[in-house]
């Protein structure tokens, strides 16, 4: 590789003067050539100087290029300050050293010179071919409108997305900058994959939830499918939608969202009923093969509705559900009882309450379609409601011709004055017994008596004129408490029992009412499911939400969802928080519950109801009818015959009534012992040669004589 010209001039010249700056200064020190040198060299500083303050670019080469004079004066000084050649000939190495780094110095000042000749070894550059820019097609010109054509533009400098083309714009009527793009794959048959809402916003500067990407379907003239795109750039009405919704968007984006509280559903109307003071919300789900599942509290948040059981009430029906919010608990006013409301129609159906939505809620006192009698279950805690439920229920079968029986295990004043109107009433669990015993030999009494038309017995036909006995209506208050009886207990459980299997065909319906309907309270497995199917059971308060759900589902073969009773009425009135902040008493607005209850309808469906209300406080006897219905003749006399008619309110049991006299070679007890193993005259068995012995010892025949006997064993 040859070596540039100046390169090699430039060395020459720095090889040259290096023996002059060591030798000059020593042999000649008033040579003119050490002046030159200092002159060259102060030179050299007033470049480094005006190197320095200039802005140009540049000056650091501007520097180096006056480095090499400045160098110079620096040693001729030197020099000529030394004695001699200076120590180790310290002039001649500032010489040869000065030599060397103009070898290094030189290529920066050769390459900092604006117009130098490049190396010989360097390749001359070739000129660069101009580039010109290919012309983009021009579009095909579809007629397309401004909108639609402004819309390409911002896509295409955008990149086309997904490669894809807009077809269409269309401006949504009496929005500024909402629209619908219709897109489709670049090239045809190619399906439009990756492309998102983001891509989309991004050229039109939008937010990408105010992008909505959906599917085209095929219409006369234009394709569809995966190749097509249709893209919903809403910002305005999403503005508008935010601030100031309509009810149906409202829902849709609170409630029926996947996180709301009905998820999956869409509201059909909202109705106002002013004269009710209630608000109806009727929704259904997207999908009618859904189950609705509602977090009622959720979507009172939702919506901006007062969160209260009290006001706010749920009704669903198949995939279809109601939700009615009231100005004020549409369940605290109270329901007269009236005799028109009582009086059972041609079918035996009468009101006996009304629903939350005003409705009136029927009951009925025979089965007009199965040709037999009714049974009847009332659950709830004490001063629940039950004892009035029993008044409305005897109001109506005593219209309908019917005969009625009470008992019950403690007084009430109620039931006492429910007796002055029914053919009887008592109190006791030996009350109970010997009227459910009764009621049992009355069934085949009953069996046996024939008919006037024929001469035959038949079953009873409720509102055949032929049939010779009246219904019968036995009612048990307290069931509970008396099936758990220590003396009669067994007897009250085995014939109620019997009672639900064999009465119905012979017209007599069993009522018992009590706090729980499960079998370790009394309540069997077959009892209860004939009491299921034969009527429909009222629930009132079982003491909480979850006790009575629990009750209800107890009485219905599917467990719908049932109603919510609260403790009492009491609407939220300003922020819990904010009196908790400001140390203020809770607000005491409670309104009681009693007479609310939980009625199961013949398809299963529970229904809330506030019962009719029946004043004790004045007389009954608008009511009831003026004559008291009663069993017939030959119904008593047969009772009486087997020691069975009499007055139940004997405070002890007459001998042998429940168990057999005790025999003069008795056992050590004096065979006085009461053994619980019949139901004595008119259903029981009699008692065996082991019936008498000692308690330790007892015959297990029932699961309440296991616990009996468990509980003797661990002396509980």
């Amino acid at each position: 590789m040859s070596t540039p010209r100046s390169v090699v001039l430039e060395r020459l010249a720095y090889t040259l003067a290096a023996p002059v700056l060591a030798v000059a200064p020593n042999i000649y020190p008033d040579s003119p050539v050490n002046q030159v040198v200092q002159l060259a060299g102060a030179a050299g500083i007033g470049g480094w100087i005006l190197a320095a303050k200039s802005d140009a670019h540049g000056a650091g080469r501007k520097i180096l290029r006056w480095s090499p004079l400045v160098l110079a004066a620096a040693i001729d000084v030197t020099a000529k300050t030394t004695t001699g050649w200076g120590p180790y000939w310290l002039d001649g190495l500032l010489a040869a050293g000065w030599t060397a780094a103009g070898y290094l110095v030189m290529p920066y000042s050769r390459h900092a010179r604006p117009r130098h000749r490049p190396a010989l070894a360097a390749p001359a550059p070739q000129p660069t071919p101009e580039l010109v820019a290919e012309e983009a097609p021009r579009p095909v010109d579809d007629g397309a409108d401004p909108l639609t054509r402004d819309a390409r533009t911002m896509w295409e400098q955008a990149g086309s997305p997904a490669r894809t083309h807009i077809v269409k714009a269309t401006r949504h009527p009496g929005m500024r900058h909402d629209m619908t793009l219709l897109l489709r794959a670049s090239e045809p048959g190619r399906p439009i994959t990756g492309l998102s809402e983001t891509a989309v916003a991004a050229p039109f500067g939008v937010p990408a939830h105010d992008v909505v990407l959906m599917d085209v379907a095929v219409q006369p003239g234009r394709q569809g499918g995966p190749g097509w795109l249709e893209a919903r750039i809403t910002p305005d009405a999403n503005q508008r939608r935010r601030t100031k919704p309509t009810p149906r968007e409202r829902w849709t984006d609170r409630v029926g969202g996947p996180k709301g509280g009905a998820p999956g559903s869409e509201l059909v109307h909202t109705t106002r009923d002013t004269e009710r003071g209630v608000t109806f919300y009727r929704a259904r789900m997207a999908d009618p093969t859904d189950t609705p599942r509602i977090d009622l509290a959720k979507v009172c948040r939702g919506l901006g509705l007062p969160d209260d059981d009290s006001r706010v009430f749920v009704l669903l029906e198949g995939a279809e559900f109601l939700i009615s919010v009231f100005d004020t608990p549409p369940l605290s006013p109270k329901f007269p009882a009236t005799r028109e409301l009582l009086t059972p129609d041609a079918k035996g159906m009468y009101v006996c309450g009304f629903s939350i939505t005003g409705q009136p809620v029927h009951n009925f006192v025979f089965q007009h379609d199965k040709n037999a009698a009714k049974h009847g279950l009332v659950l709830g805690v004490t001063r629940g409601g039950k004892t009035q439920f029993f008044a409305v229920t005897m109001v109506a079968e005593s219209n309908a011709g019917q005969v009625v029986w009470l008992s019950s295990c403690f007084k009430d004043e109620k039931t006492t004055a429910l007796g002055e109107y029914i053919d009887r009433q008592g109190i006791t669990p030996l009350y109970m017994a010997r009227q459910l015993r009764a009621a049992k030999a009355l069934c085949q009494i009953r069996a046996e008596m024939p008919w006037a038309h024929d001469g035959k017995p038949h079953d009873y036909k409720p509102g055949d004129p032929r049939c010779p006995y009246k219904q019968l209506n036995v009612y048990a208050d307290e069931f509970m408490t008396a099936s758990q009886d220590p003396e009669y207990g067994e007897f009250i459980q085995a014939d109620g029992d019997a009672l639900t299997v064999m009465g119905l065909k012979y017209g007599i319906g069993f009522n018992p009412a009590g706090q729980s309907p499960f079998a370790h309270n009394g309540f069997s497995t077959e009892m209860k499911d004939n009491l299921r199917q034969n009527s429909r059971p009222v629930i009132f308060n079982m003491g909480s939400p979850g006790a009575t759900r629990k009750a209800a589902e107890g009485t219905m073969e599917n467990a719908y969802d049932v109603p919510t009773i609260p403790a009492r009425y009491a609407p939220k009135e300003g922020s819990a928080i904010e009196r908790a902040m400001a140390g203020e008493a809770e607000p005491e607005n409670g309104v009681s519950t009693g007479g609310v209850a939980v009625v199961v309808l013949d398809n299963g469906r529970a229904v809330l109801m506030k019962a009719l209300y029946v004043d004790f406080d004045h007389d009954l006897s608008g009511l009831f009818p003026s004559e008291i219905h009663r069993l017939t003749d030959h119904e008593i006399e047969e009772l009486t015959k087997l020691g069975l008619w009499f007055d139940w309110s004997e405070p002890e049991p007459r001998p042998g009534e429940f168990w057999p006299e005790p025999t003069d070679g008795g056992d050590d007890d004096g065979g006085g012992s009461r053994r619980h193993s019949g139901s004595g005259k008119g259903g029981g068995g009699k008692r065996g040669p082991k019936a008498a012995s000692s308690r330790s010892e007892p015959q297990i025949a029932s699961p309440r004589q296991a616990l009996e006997a468990i509980k003797s064993l661990n002396n509980a």
